[in-house]
Formats: structure tokens, sequence, C-alpha cells
């Protein structure tokens, strides 16, 4: 095998059809109208004997189980090594489900077809390589990302649907923004990113990385690749690249993140998809201008490590697992078309019935590659800033994708679930123990 170091893109459309279901809301929605195409990207990078796959989907969430099978065949299509796969949701809200988030259905025809999809991306990205070489960088783009979590004025009420006792904070205060008193923790506003050229200089990749959880400017029942998508059609544009270019466009630690600006709520277009143009063009434009002064590595070495982290679950007492079965017992939830704080207590009250099944340790993926002089971390669930700032100290080139390998959903620190809030409600996407950030944290510390 030629030790030069090689690498090739390709992505496949995965645009799912018209009635697929769609998660990533506390109800189901079904497509009823295709804005722009979804993809699975991926990108191979190889080293003599080495071999990395980072790939990234159009998606709001794959767990565990389902991705473990997505490598096994990877594995034996091509003998890359499951440790060596990165593979990640973009964690757009507004793509087919293969996954059940609260009462957001998993759509089952779906399911089966998007993994031969993700393997046929590898597959194609394989065929592509050519001598290449690579170059990391970062931007940093604070304008289109806050916190939305807040601290609200003395007197507020923020109710918690699964105690029913009262909040510390509030997270999305629609129709309070009076009562917000302040933002409670900064966030990441960097733009990482991992260039990626042939010898001969023509664009293979970018693979960017921003902690900005989505926009979400559409109407339910869109599909949309959201500014993930955005950003991967501008960049190439404004890189000039052709055909084979593959943007690509990555979640960073964006739990407790978004752009729904409530302390200055018209400093976008309120069209539908205008802001998610504009906020994905930006940052293409932003990351452009940094990719000129980018030093290139034409013989990095790569590396990768994986782990599994044993983390506990948080589940309901048995006083609170008999007072949520009979609020069950007393629901039709098939009849659920808006919600309110006592829809939210029926919706958390069939979760805590659900996650009571669950078994009382989980393996939390957790993953660190070494691509020359930079490193990427990842991590299978939703993390806030606070997780990939810390992550970051005294790493000159680094960025963490989440998302990856699994979706365990929210590992707030330890603090801010004791805030509350609704990334900290406890149901199947918010349930490990309290110290399992700090734990998952560390081990991939010691990974990189």
């Amino acid at each position: 095998m030629n030790a030069a170091f090689q690498a090739g893109a390709a992505q496949v459309d995965i645009t799912p059809p018209l009635g697929t279901l769609i998660n990533g809301d506390f109800i189901t929605h079904y497509a009823r109208y295709i804005h722009d195409p979804l993809y699975t990207k991926a990108l191979v990078l190889q080293q003599g004997d080495t071999t990395i796959v980072l790939v990234i989907v159009d998606i709001c969430a794959m767990p565990k189980d389902f991705l473990d099978e997505v490598k096994a065949r990877i594995q034996a299509e091509t003998g890359i090594l499951p440790a060596n796969i990165l593979i990640s949701s973009t964690h757009t809200h507004a793509a087919g489900s293969v996954a059940s988030l609260l009462l957001g259905a998993a759509d089952l025809p779906y399911r089966q077809k998007l993994p031969g999809l993700i393997v046929e991306s590898v597959k194609a990205a394989l065929q592509n390589r050519r001598p290449a070489k690579i170059g990391f960088g970062a931007v940093d783009v604070p304008e289109h990302v806050v916190c939305r979590r807040f601290f609200m004025k003395e007197g507020y009420r923020a109710l918690n649907p699964v105690t029913g006792g009262l909040d510390g904070v509030k997270t999305n205060p629609f129709g309070d923004e009076h009562q917000i008193d302040r933002r409670v923790v900064p966030v990441d506003p960097q733009v990482g990113f991992l260039a990626v050229k042939g010898l001969d200089n023509q664009w293979i990749s970018v693979l960017a990385n921003y902690s900005l959880h989505y926009v979400g400017d559409w109407e339910n029942g869109t599909i949309t690749a959201d500014y993930f998508g955005v950003f991967s059609d501008e960049i190439g544009r404004l890189l000039g690249a052709d055909s084979r270019f593959v943007g690509m466009m990555s979640n960073g630690t964006s739990g407790e993140a978004n752009i729904w600006d409530f302390l200055d709520p018209d400093r976008y277009p309120r069209e539908h998809f205008a802001k998610s143009e504009l906020i994905g063009k930006d940052i293409a434009r932003k990351v452009c201008d940094a990719l000129q002064t980018v030093a290139w590595q034409e013989n990095p070495a790569l590396s990768a490590r994986y782990a599994e982290v044993e983390a506990g679950v948080r589940k309901p007492s048995a006083e609170e697992l008999e007072a949520a079965k009979k609020l069950v017992a007393e629901t039709y939830y098939e009849t659920i078309q808006q919600v309110d704080m006592d829809v939210l207590r029926r919706i958390y009250a069939r979760e805590q019935v659900l996650l009571n099944e669950y078994p009382d340790t989980i393996l939390f993926p957790v993953q660190a590659l070494r691509i020359g002089t930079g490193q990427i971390g990842a991590l299978g669930g939703e993390f806030f800033a606070e997780t990939g700032l810390r992550l970051k100290e005294n790493r000159a080139s680094y960025f963490t994708i989440t998302m990856a390998n699994g979706y365990i959903g929210y590992i707030p620190p330890a603090h801010e679930i004791e805030r509350g809030g609704y990334e900290t409600w406890r149901c199947r996407t918010s349930f490990l123990e309290l110290g399992a950030e700090e734990i998952i944290r560390n081990r991939l510390n010691e990974l990189l």
C-alpha cells in the first residue's frame, strides 16, 4: 500500500419521501414539504495502514445500537475498524426519524433504508481517494450563537413538569421575554474546521464545527438540512470548488445554545429559511477568509482511540413512578396537537414509565482522533458549551463533534442539572447520573 497520505470525500442523497415521520419536537410531525435535499457525507483519510472515516448525516439523532450496526457493515465491506469511524448527526430537526424522542416516533422504513446509504457514502469516498494535504483552522463567529437558558426576574415561576416544583432557570422563555434577568452561561463562539485539498490544489472537503443547536426557521412538516446545508453549499461556491467537493458542517457543544435571541428578537429576518440562509452563508464567508492563511500538512500522521464509558441512569422513585403510571393511564396521547404545561406533565409522565425500563447503567461512546497536528473529539450526546470550552483548553487545533457514534440525549454539567431547565428534565433524552458529564469529559481528555 502507498504510504503517502490520501483523502477522498463523497455525499449520498438521503432525502426521505413525503409522509416520513419527523422527530425533534415534543410530538410527531410528518414530512409534507421538501425544501432542500438531505445527505450523508463521508470524508476518508488514509496514511499507510491507518484509515479514518468521518461521516456527517443530515438527521436529528441516531442511537448507538443503530450506528454500531452501521459501523459493523462498513467494516465488513471495507475492512475499516469501527474505532476509526466517526458518524454523527447534524441535529437538524427537519429530517427523517430513526429514533423515538419524546412523542416523536421513529419511522421504521426510513430506519431500515438509511444504513445502506451511509455505507454507500463511505465506499464512494474510498473510491475518490487521491494524494492530499490537510489544514486546521478556526474563526470566531459570536454573533450567531447565544445561550438559551435564562435566570428570570424574582417571582417568576419556572415550572418543572417532572418534579412538579420550580426550576432555577428557564429555557426558551417564549412570551416571557419581559421577565428575563440574564443569560445563565457564556457559549462557544468559535467555528473550527478541517480543510482537505488534493496535492493538485483542488478542493476535496471542508469539515466545519459550530456550537449552534440549529436555526429552525421553517414550518413543521418541512424537510431541510437547516443552516448546516446552507453552509456546506456556500463554502463550496465561495472556494470555486468543483462538483467532487463535499462541504460538511458538524454540531459542536450546543446543548444550551441557539439563535432564538429572546433579548434581541428582531435582529434577523422572519421569513421561512431567511435566517438559516443568512447564518449559513455568513459562517461560510468567514471560514473562507480564514482558509487563506491555513498552514498545510502534506504528510499528517493519523490515529484514533475509542472507549465506552459506563454511566449511571437517573430513574424515577417508586412514588414518582406510580404517579406517572396513573397520569399515563388517563391520557389520550394520540389526540395531542398543542403543547402546554399540562401536556408536558403527561409527556414526561410517559417518559418516567419508559425510562424505568432502562438498565441501571449504560455505555457511552467517547472517541478521539488525531489528524496531523490537529485533534477532534467525539461525544454521543448533547453537551453544553462549558464542556467543549474546557476540552479546548491548551489545545490549539481542536474541536468536539457531538451527537457522534450514538445519541444519549443531554449531558449537562452537574451544577446545570441542579439549576433545572428543559435540558435537565429527567426523561429518555436526559437521564445520566449527576456526575456523568465530568466522568465522560475526563475520559475524552485521557484519550486526547
